[in-house]
């Protein structure tokens, strides 16, 4: 698991957390305008921060469920997609995960599509293939004299089943791996919001505090077809979850 820091300016009174995720770049079904719109929005909100997610890239492979010979871009293509539609925003993006897409070739060859497109971006020390977990620091709470804090933990993820149900377990389990404020998942392509309370140990004061964890699910940017299709998947939405952070108190939110 990769620990990041992340210090931004005192003076950010909130910041938005967008994740880009199963874009499946290079796939003939992938909603490139889509992709470039919330880049650009990303880009034009100037406290506005991104994580990427995994499957950024298709990657079909010949032994792979996905058709390699449907593919708009070839895998090294994909890579170029990538990293010339996210520099723009190299500079907003704090964490960055591998899918099981990009893994493919991991595993075939060894070589990792994600880390290869986080060098080329210079955000190299950004990058895990596994999860994160995510310190951001920022504003201030007058009340506590110092920068408002937040811990993320965030994953692509895997399995999740057919149903909507499955895939909220899916979520829901991030917490029994690590203490978070927020759980960001993707891979089974359902955006879903959901808090759970929980009571959270101080031991310097030995007693607990009642705390709200934030579970967010992110969606994929598919138009219905290909694979999904023929193994009889349902289409899904391409709206994805927007979280909020406040900067003055420990306040935070997601809407769709």
């Amino acid at each position: 698991m990769q620990s990041i820091k992340v210090e931004l300016s005192e003076q950010l009174q909130s910041i938005e957390i967008h994740t880009l995720a199963d874009l499946h770049m290079g796939d003939k079904h992938c909603d490139n305008k889509l992709i470039q719109e919330r880049i650009r929005l990303i880009q034009d909100t100037e406290n506005a921060y991104c994580i990427l997610n995994g499957d950024l890239m298709n990657n079909a492979t010949k032994t792979s469920i996905s058709d390699s010979y449907a593919e708009q871009l070839t895998p090294m293509q994909q890579i170029g997609q990538a990293v010339y539609l996210l520099t723009p925003i190299k500079d907003k993006i704090i964490a960055i995960q591998s899918g099981n897409h990009e893994s493919r070739t991991y595993k075939k060859e060894g070589i990792d599509l994600t880390e290869i497109m986080a060098r080329e971006l210079g955000l190299g020390d950004k990058y895990s293939s596994t999860g994160s977990l995510i310190f951001v620091r920022f504003g201030w709470n007058e009340k506590r004299k110092r920068k408002q804090w937040y811990t993320l933990y965030a994953i692509h993820g895997s399995g999740g089943g057919r149903k909507e149900g499955a895939k909220a377990i899916r979520l829901a389990d991030m917490a029994s791996i690590v203490d978070a404020d927020i759980y960001i998942h993707s891979h089974t392509h359902l955006p879903m919001i959901m808090k759970q309370g929980f009571f959270r140990v101080d031991t310097s004061n030995s007693t607990t505090n009642f705390v709200n964890k934030l579970f967010v699910n992110t969606s994929a940017m598919l138009n219905y077809g290909g694979y999904g299709e023929a193994y009889e998947f349902k289409p899904s939405s391409k709206d994805t979850p927007v979280i909020y952070m406040s900067g003055t108190n420990k306040h935070f939110t997601a809407k769709l």
